[in-house]
């Protein structure tokens, strides 16, 4: 009987834990909010965010995009051809990618290296107690470090997922009517047509923005509320990378689940 109040106490006191620090990170959203004001008037700070977040990610972007193009082609003309539509391998390509593998894949490799890389800046910087000092001088580090880093990752992901797909798109031509001779018309043409404006290429829009959001609220959080210590930054570090790719999946059931609904 011992055994089972010990183990129901400490389920409780870790359900409390997981709570407070919900309320915590809520809290902390919002407070992000409130001085983000402050960062676009140094809208400088931003811009200079987005570099290190989406310009020094293209690279990782770009190369990725482009073998996922060329298996999907790959895949995709080897199960088409069984039924004799082969020139349906450019919609197949480009919803694929429009609707899920260019958010959601884009959005893991973000969290990966931007994500990780934002969680390690803060928790250094708190480690070796330069936001204390920030404070000390009058100088808030919500609107001078944290919000920047946020609002660069939001608006970076859009801009990334959208190079991802078409990165994508384009090594489906390369494989499918380069090397293995799909007709270019029928490739391009049917795309064209199937592809809808609203239906497929905004909604992968919002998805990637969501994921933006996500992403770079819980690298910046878990910076921000790291154990000012190596090994608490090297945890704050795996928990952003594991946290992010966990919610970008779960946001991406839910928002395909009320975006294709009417279909």
């Amino acid at each position: 009987m011992t055994r089972v109040t010990e183990w129901v106490s400490g389920l409780g006191h870790v359900v409390n834990e997981k709570i407070a620090r919900l309320g915590f990170a809520a809290r902390f959203f919002v407070m992000l909010l409130v001085y983000s004001g402050q960062s676009f008037r140094r809208f400088p700070l931003t811009i200079r965010e987005i570099y290190f977040s989406g310009v020094l990610s293209l690279l990782i972007i770009l190369v990725s995009g482009l073998f996922v193009g060329l298996v999907l082609g790959l895949q995709g003309y080897e199960t088409l051809q069984r039924y004799g539509s082969a020139d349906a391998l450019g919609v197949l390509v480009a919803l694929s990618l429009t609707r899920e593998l260019g958010p959601v894949v884009a959005a893991l490799l973000f969290a990966s290296r931007a994500g990780s890389s934002v969680t390690a800046e803060i928790g250094l910087m708190k480690a070796t107690e330069q936001l204390t000092a920030m404070d000390m001088m009058a100088v808030n580090p919500m609107a001078r470090v944290v919000a920047p880093r946020f609002w660069g990752g939001v608006i970076s992901m859009p801009l990334l997922a959208a190079m991802f797909s078409a990165m994508g798109v384009f090594g489906g031509y390369l494989i499918g009517v380069v090397f293995i001779g799909v007709d270019d018309g029928a490739f391009w043409s049917q795309m064209q047509s199937s592809v809808d404006f609203r239906q497929d290429i905004i909604n992968g829009v919002i998805k990637s923005f969501v994921f933006g959001v996500a992403v770079s609220l819980i690298a910046v959080f878990e910076g921000y509320d790291s154990t000012p210590t190596a090994e608490g930054v090297s945890r704050a570090i795996t928990r952003t990378v594991v946290t992010s790719a966990l919610a970008i999946l779960a946001l991406d059931f839910v928002l395909t689940s009320f975006m294709f609904r009417g279909l």
